[in-house]
């Protein structure tokens, strides 16, 4: 950030301020809450980490220095829940992704797949080409059978989401085909599951208490003596 567009001291002040004045909020909301899932208490909540978030910014852009608070960011939370408290109706959102790692292993199994149908056989031979063994290899198979077998078709998996959102009522038949997630909405979401690799990573990249080699240990014991057969 340049000099002219950094934060002034005033404005990091104010943000420090802010922060306190959520602190006392959130502190007060949570000891007047009515049950388990207050309203107040979420609202307090989230302006107490976007007061946080602001705070940490500016003090970075001024000061170059960091807080030690954990904002959660809009990739990895939702948005406040906005939707229905007995939804009628739901809709399943799933995006799986993946790489064609192996064409040649892709394009027998849709030779295979084109030899049993008569019908595909007699066709243009739709599993010459990349796209249209996919085509006939997710025309065969159910998406959850591709998943569990995507290594037999020379796939290999990616990130995956599924969201599970929450409807007042049911659409009318073919009324979103045309643009089937256009309308999805991140606060009618009432549970979602992420699969990533990133999530392994993070897994990988915790400090390990336990030692690597207990043996490298052990030789490092110039003490130890031989055990005695006749003990």
């Amino acid at each position: 950030m340049s000099d002219a567009a950094q934060p002034t001291a005033a404005e990091v002040r104010a943000a420090a301020e802010a922060v306190k004045t959520a602190l006392d909020r959130h502190l007060a909301a949570v000891e007047r809450r009515s049950g388990e899932d207050d309203p107040a208490v979420y609202e307090a909540f989230n302006e107490l980490a976007a007061a946080a978030e602001t705070y940490d910014e500016l003090l970075y852009d001024r000061y170059d220095e960091v807080t030690p608070f954990e904002i959660p960011g809009a990739d990895d939370s939702l948005p406040p829940y906005t939707g229905p408290e007995e939804p009628s109706a739901l809709s399943v959102l799933i995006r799986r992704d993946y790489a064609v790692v192996e064409p040649q292993r892709l394009l027998a199994q849709a030779q295979r797949i084109e030899a049993a149908d008569e019908e595909a056989g007699s066709g243009a031979g739709a599993s010459g080409t990349v796209h249209g063994a996919l085509g006939l290899l997710f025309g065969e198979f159910e998406p959850d059978e591709i998943a569990s077998r995507h290594k037999e078709f020379g796939l290999e998996e990616g990130d995956s989401t599924l969201w599970v959102t929450a409807a007042d009522e049911a659409p009318e038949p073919g009324e979103w085909l045309e643009a089937p997630f256009e309308q999805a909405d991140a606060q009618r979401v009432v549970c979602r599951f992420d699969v990533s690799a990133v999530f392994d990573d993070e897994i990988d990249d915790e400090p390990d208490d336990e030692p690597d080699d207990l043996d490298a240990d052990l030789d490092e014991d110039e003490d130890l003596e031989p055990l005695d057969a006749d003990r």
